[in-house]
């Protein structure tokens, strides 16, 4: 899985802000030569300087109406020989429920790199230099030598791309700040797989690279080959709801506290989860994952203030209408 606690975030203002902008720096690490990458240590202007121009293309994230009603979510605990990506990926999928949800709204797109730095740049705030965070950037520089192509990408292609190394804290006072929240896990999951319980957000069909981006490291043929797309990108593999990257691409942090056996506890009407634990909830898998962790119905987790290269984010928000009976 993506990771299988920690507190919120607490250091200073400038110095957190250091760290959120490094979450730009494995796509602004694309832009430069190999001997740029090995000698990655940029101060904190530079940094803002490239991070304010990628900001500049951000753009109005759609949404989309999920109605109220009834969905099934989790997976039946018997396999099902003919089709093995139909089996629960593990025992926290089971049973499978008949769910009802009110309905609300969710981002058409994962939180795309240019929006989520065009947010926080419009916070004033001091970069200090802290040579713990340069050093964490340095980390960071490393693995964009994955990332490498031998010609810059135009700011306006890095702005477009998903917003990563996000911590649980910092997605959910982004979604906040923007009017919305954090998708429940269960409103994850309807918005990515409808209500009649497909293995994946398109169908059944075993994913490929028309519908999504996964197993990147194995499948890549040349350094011209980016790990991730844009979060707008690869129609095919839409949701029934429209949604892009349900599956792959970034794995997405949700509201819900993971429980390894909350399935068979949960209420059939809004569920939202323990109401503690250690880890909060992943869902979709990402450009790094095999086929089985782009389930609709396979579960993640990680520490909320974990930082990696394959989690990102989307919104939700609550609408008016039907509740639940």
């Amino acid at each position: 899985m993506e990771a299988r606690m920690a507190g919120p975030d607490s250091r200073s203002t400038g110095t957190r802000a250091l760290a959120l902008l490094s979450s730009v720096a494995i796509m602004i690490a694309a832009w430069c030569g190999p001997a740029s990458i090995k000698a990655h240590a940029q101060s904190p202007k530079q940094l803002q300087t490239r991070a304010e121009a990628v900001a500049r293309h951000a753009k109005p994230v759609p949404m989309v109406t999920v109605p109220a009603g009834w969905f099934l979510m989790g997976t039946q605990a018997k396999a099902v020989p003919s089709l093995a990506l139909a089996r629960p990926f593990d025992d926290t999928e089971v049973p499978q429920r008949r769910i009802w949800l009110d309905a609300f709204e969710i981002d058409r797109d994962e939180v795309s790199l240019g929006n989520y730095l065009d947010a926080i740049l419009k916070k004033p705030r001091a970069l200090p230099p802290d040579l713990a965070e340069l050093e964490a950037l340095r980390q960071l520089a490393e693995f964009a030598s994955l990332l490498l192509r031998p010609k810059r990408p135009p700011d306006k292609v890095v702005a477009s791309w998903p917003a990563i190394k996000v911590t649980w804290f910092e997605a959910d006072t982004y979604c906040h700040t923007a009017g919305k929240r954090l998708p429940s896990e269960a409103e994850w999951e309807k918005a990515a797989r409808g209500e009649t319980g497909l293995l994946f957000p398109w169908g059944n069909a075993a994913p490929d690279s028309r519908r999504a981006v996964f197993a990147q490291v194995a499948n890549r043929t040349s350094q011209n080959d980016l790990l991730v797309k844009p979060v707008d990108s690869l129609p095919d593999g839409r949701s029934p709801f429209g949604l892009h990257h349900m599956a792959g691409n970034v794995a997405e942090w949700v509201e819900d506290w993971s429980g390894t056996d909350s399935y068979a506890s949960m209420p059939d009407r809004n569920p939202t989860g323990p109401t503690n634990g250690r880890s909060k909830v992943v869902r979709g898998g990402s450009w790094k994952s095999i086929p089985p962790l782009l389930r609709a119905a396979t579960r993640g987790g990680a520490p909320p203030d974990q930082r990696a290269t394959t989690i990102g984010f989307r919104c939700a928000k609550s609408v008016s209408g039907r509740r639940a009976p």
